[in-house]
């Protein structure tokens, strides 16, 4: 792995577990064993470092969620694929990173707000589409104004105002959210078809 790479992946680890504003680059150096007149070689500070693994994670992350879309069987499969995605992408993140993004490293924050609103919500758009067409989700559904509001329960789970981070994981929120959301849009068929893969999650 090049070192740089092996940079951004560090970091990323460190971001993850304690947050942005409390890793250093004196912690990033000592974590990866290396001289900070190295690291210094490949990045000028730590906000070059934090858009270079948001840089990485999103285009990771647009790529995984491609695959799991398109090998879904149905929309609620691609939800339920989702939801398990989630469960593993928030197991270990910091409450506070949303926070930290937003404060002190704007650059990086504007690149997520372009993700978040170009291609998560296309993806939510798309899946409420597909659900409708297949008969899983009510013809009814205003697909324009839900698909905001997932968006918007996305970030909601890392507000600390409204869920304190000593009382709630975001993981746990983002998965009650998602479970909550899927089950106003489906038909009877569709509830039908959510109790299946229920009943199939809780055998394994």
């Amino acid at each position: 792995m090049e070192i740089k790479d092996r940079i951004l992946q560090s970091a990323q680890g460190l971001f993850m577990r304690n947050g942005i504003k409390s890793v250093s680059m004196d912690d990033i150096a000592s974590h990866l064993a290396m001289s900070k007149k190295t690291l210094y070689k490949w990045f000028e500070n730590k906000d070059q470092i934090v858009y270079g693994v948001m840089e990485h994670h999103l285009l990771l992350n647009k790529r995984e969620c491609d695959v799991l879309s398109q090998r879904a069987s149905s929309a609620i499969e691609e939800l339920f694929v989702m939801m398990g995605w989630m469960k593993k992408q928030f197991a270990d993140v910091h409450p506070s990173i949303f926070y930290d993004l937003q404060k002190y490293h704007p650059a990086t924050w504007q690149m997520w707000l372009k993700f978040k609103n170009q291609f998560i919500l296309n993806q939510i758009e798309s899946n409420l589409q597909r659900g409708i067409s297949e008969g899983l989700y009510r013809p009814d559904l205003d697909v324009d104004v839900l698909a905001r509001l997932r968006l918007a329960e996305i970030e909601l789970a890392f507000n600390p105002e409204v869920y304190p981070a000593s009382q709630f994981e975001p993981r746990r929120v983002q998965l009650i959210h998602a479970e909550h959301f899927m089950l106003g849009l489906v038909t009877l068929e569709g509830y039908n078809l959510i109790t299946q893969y229920r009943h199939l999650a809780e055998a394994k």
